[in-house]
């Protein structure tokens, strides 16, 4: 696996630290994995729809410039294609034949660009429900980790 995550915000509360550093740590033995961490923006008191497009712009640009020409990207949303975990599994395992990184997006509090979602090569969901940036992040590395393991053929729970 060569992979990063391109993720707007820090882990501020320990619990999410504490969860995410145990699966990057799980996840080492399958392979190179990187996150980058891009600051969340400010969202204006009394923000117009303006505002908060011109937020979502400067938070896309900074992502688009840490991805790289060959890397396979997949952007997080809500409206967007579920699968379950097999089926992520084998996306994984795909993503390893391409060349270059697969490289997840999760967005800020607002979401991500439309010239990040252009980008994007593909859009997944975890779920119809809107999460916290900082959950879907422990999330999608959980479901990594759990894909890594489907994929070695190792035990992992249903």
């Amino acid at each position: 696996m060569n992979a990063a995550i391109v993720c707007v915000g820090r882990l501020r509360e320990k619990y999410f630290q504490d969860a995410a550093g145990e699966y990057e740590k799980r996840l080492s033995r399958f392979g190179k994995l990187e996150i980058i961490e891009l600051p969340d923006l400010p969202e204006p008191a009394n923000a117009s729809d303006a505002d908060r497009k011109k937020v979502m712009d400067k938070e896309g640009e900074s992502i688009l410039a840490r991805i790289k020409p060959g890397d396979r990207v997949t952007a997080l949303c809500v409206d967007a294609k579920q699968m379950d975990s097999e089926a992520f599994a084998r996306r994984l395992k795909e993503g390893d034949m391409h060349p270059g990184r697969q490289v997840f997006v999760i967005g800020g509090s607002l979401g991500l660009s439309e010239q990040v979602l252009r980008r994007a090569d593909e859009k997944i969901s975890f779920s119809k429900m809107t999460f916290p940036h900082q959950l879907a992040r422990v999330i999608l590395l959980e479901q990594m980790y759990r894909a890594c393991k489907i994929n070695a053929g190792e035990r992992y729970h249903k």
